[in-house]
């Protein structure tokens, strides 16, 4: 038997017009789960997060925040850790996510980049991120930048995620927040009132089309067994 040709595209097909409008709607409410980056008692990254999560609820969303405390360095045991099968769990379970990390060194923490590292790009089948949303934000200690962002849409890329346009970056965090941990009105919470918006429009939008719009060429291709050898 010959071998298949290396540009035979007998696996690519028409786009199916029916599968990006699909004839029957997701209606139970958005599923968002929110990671954030810091471990300290008092971290804006998750006074940020748990602001956002507040406004997602208020747009009708179901969501969880997971606690990095307790999750271990990558590879410093097995991936059957209670903290690892939690966070594995929740990604699986979400439509959506939010990654809020703060700066540190120009980019993400190591606290929040563990939390990626533990999520596998496939498991049995499974892609526990492919497909879904993803909103980036970060703190800053000092003047507003955008590094960590920046760096958090490589990341979701990387993850096979539909990273929405819109991000929140918040410089000076330490002043953003009041004695009860609330963020303050201002431009900035209206811009992470804008991104939550967003990112539920989004969610709704791909969450039934995410399985087509990420069925790959290359993918499909792989999955031919190769000839036997004469």
């Amino acid at each position: 038997m010959n071998a298949p040709s290396p540009h035979d595209l007998s696996l690519l097909f028409p786009i199916e017009e029916d599968r990006l409008e699909p004839a029957r709607r997701a209606d139970h409410p958005p599923r968002i789960l929110l990671l954030y980056g810091s471990l300290r008692p008092r971290s804006f990254s998750r006074l940020l997060t748990l602001e956002a999560e507040r406004i997602l609820r208020q747009l009708g969303a179901e969501t969880r925040v997971f606690d990095p405390a307790g999750l271990p360095l990558l590879d410093s045991t097995g991936d059957d850790h209670p903290k690892v099968q939690e966070l594995r769990d929740l990604s699986r379970w979400s439509e959506g996510q939010v990654w809020c990390s703060p700066e540190r060194h120009g980019t993400m923490t190591s606290i929040f980049k563990n939390q990626i590292d533990w999520l596998p790009l496939e498991t049995a089948a499974v892609r526990p991120t492919q497909g879904r949303t993803l909103a980036v934000m970060q703190v800053c200690g000092g003047s507003q930048s955008f590094n960590t962002v920046n760096a958090l849409r490589v990341l979701g890329r990387w993850m096979r995620m539909i990273t929405i346009p819109n991000q929140s970056s918040v410089p000076m965090a330490y002043r953003q927040f009041d004695e009860n941990d609330r963020m303050l009105p201002s431009t900035l919470y209206d811009r992470v009132v804008d991104v939550m918006e967003e990112l539920v429009k989004f969610t709704r939008l791909t969450r039934d089309r995410a399985d087509y719009l990420v069925d790959r060429f290359s993918e499909r291709k792989a999955r031919i067994p190769l000839p036997d050898a004469l």
